[in-house]
């Protein structure tokens, strides 16, 4: 047998069953990496280069923004944001039909966009939403289904850190570029859950939201500006070179802790929990960098991407074929695995195909986290379905047939993005970041 075709059985074969016996993604990407790798290279020097390149992977001053970002995130969960926000929304979309479900994720996309999480997000927005659209006589099913599908917004819109990882994996592919990139593809994303809410708001009569006052609409603004203007310091600064990524998440923490001050909704106590909740998401991330360099180094060793790439030709000579089946797998592991795992994994494996049918390493970027944002709305293991199913209190079962629904409008937007290139390459080209 080819040592090619073998070692991807042993790699791809091991990892897959590890994953079915319940085995952490970390450690089932370095067992089958190391089980794979026996196949190229002799045990002393796999052992030797897996340690080498696993400290390589995290040797980098690109992580560190990681790290700040889920601290700050972590402390504007905490911080009193989510309601402030919230009540931006309403005011925007409020005059829409079913306007709690608009609210809903117009408030995903604004919280998202600040804690860089989709989990945060269903959480935080689901919990406070879901109890008032009970009480407008909403479906429950419908609202949790709203806000599952919603919530991945902030993992488009910046700051977010699938970026950064997409970054450091593709080999430093510009953080400001992708940053810019995710912009106008995470609003439609979300305008395209709101286009099925309408709808569906019209068929079931849901109410409308009372007008308000100009001088309430003032005092919710002036009450919101605060928690958005971390956006505009933030991303400000890393478009004008004012700081990098990095020094931006440093900034992000600093700004958050003061604005948690100025809202006096967390305590000193708290901040000790706050600081443990990073430590451990960091050091699941930083295991997970770790062991996804040792899977990269036995890929490119064994010129694994490049007999995919090869086999992808033998199919199809079309880009459009090759970028449907592409989106295709995607969109299938999105359902099984976390997207900064899948980043990891499939960045390697499929990044070298884009570019080889001209696809910008900026635009791929933003294919492939919007095929990983549906796959953690979708079963059996979407992180987003999950927390938003258990903040609404229903059963995943009963928000399944509402959510097929949001899926039709996101695959349609995905294709869109997919076949359209300036949809994400516009803003990063107008303001001269590529």
């Amino acid at each position: 047998m080819d040592t090619t075709l073998l070692t991807t059985l042993i790699l791809f074969g091991s990892f897959f069953v590890l994953l079915a016996i319940g085995v952490p993604i970390s450690v089932s990407i370095g067992i089958s990496s190391l089980l794979a790798a026996v196949t190229i290279a002799p045990l002393e020097v796999i052992t030797f280069t897996a340690a080498q390149k696993m400290f390589q992977g995290i040797d980098s001053f690109t992580l560190l923004a990681i790290i700040f970002f889920m601290l700050s995130g972590s402390i504007m969960n905490n911080g009193g944001i989510a309601i402030r926000l919230i009540n931006l929304a309403k005011l925007l979309v409020g005059r829409l039909p079913g306007s709690l479900a608009h609210t809903n994720v117009v408030g995903n996309m604004l919280f998202g966009s600040i804690s860089g999480s989709a989990v945060a997000s269903a959480a935080a927005i689901g919990s406070v939403m879901n109890p008032l659209q009970r009480k407008e006589g909403y479906d429950p099913s419908y609202s949790a289904a709203v806000n599952i599908a919603s919530a991945p917004t902030g993992l488009l819109i910046p700051p977010t850190t699938a970026f950064i990882v997409y970054s450091l994996v593709s080999g430093g592919t510009s953080i400001s570029a992708l940053f810019m990139a995710g912009y106008i593809p995470g609003i439609l994303m979300g305008l395209s859950i709101m286009t099925v809410a309408f709808f569906i708001a019209k068929r079931n009569k849901y109410p409308i939201a009372d007008k308000v006052s100009f001088k309430q609409a003032l005092l919710v603004v002036l009450d919101a500006i605060p928690s958005l203007s971390l956006i505009v310091v933030v991303i400000g600064g890393i478009v004008a070179g004012i700081f990098t990524a990095t020094e931006g998440a440093a900034v992000a923490v600093l700004y958050s802790i003061i604005l948690a001050a100025f809202y006096k909704q967390i305590k000193i106590s708290q901040f000790p929990g706050i600081l443990k909740e990073t430590i451990v998401m960091t050091g699941i991330v930083l295991f997970l960098v770790g062991a996804s360099s040792i899977m990269s180094w036995v890929m490119a060793y064994a010129n694994i991407p490049s007999a995919i790439t090869d086999l992808l030709m033998t199919i199809s000579e079309n880009p459009i074929i090759i970028l449907l089946i592409m989106n295709l797998i995607l969109l299938v592991v999105g359902t099984f695995m976390d997207i900064t795992p899948a980043i990891l994994i499939f960045t390697p494996i499929f990044l070298p195909i884009a570019t080889g049918i001209g696809i910008d390493p900026v635009h791929f970027g933003v294919i492939l986290i919007f095929n990983l944002c549906i796959g953690i709305t979708t079963p059996p293991v979407g992180s987003a379905l999950f927390v938003g199913s258990s903040v609404a209190n229903v059963s995943i079962e009963s928000i399944l047939r509402p959510l097929i629904k949001m899926y039709i409008p996101l695959i349609i937007a995905l294709l869109l993005v997919t076949f359209m290139p300036w949809i994400s390459l516009t803003l990063p080209k107008w303001l001269g970041l590529m």
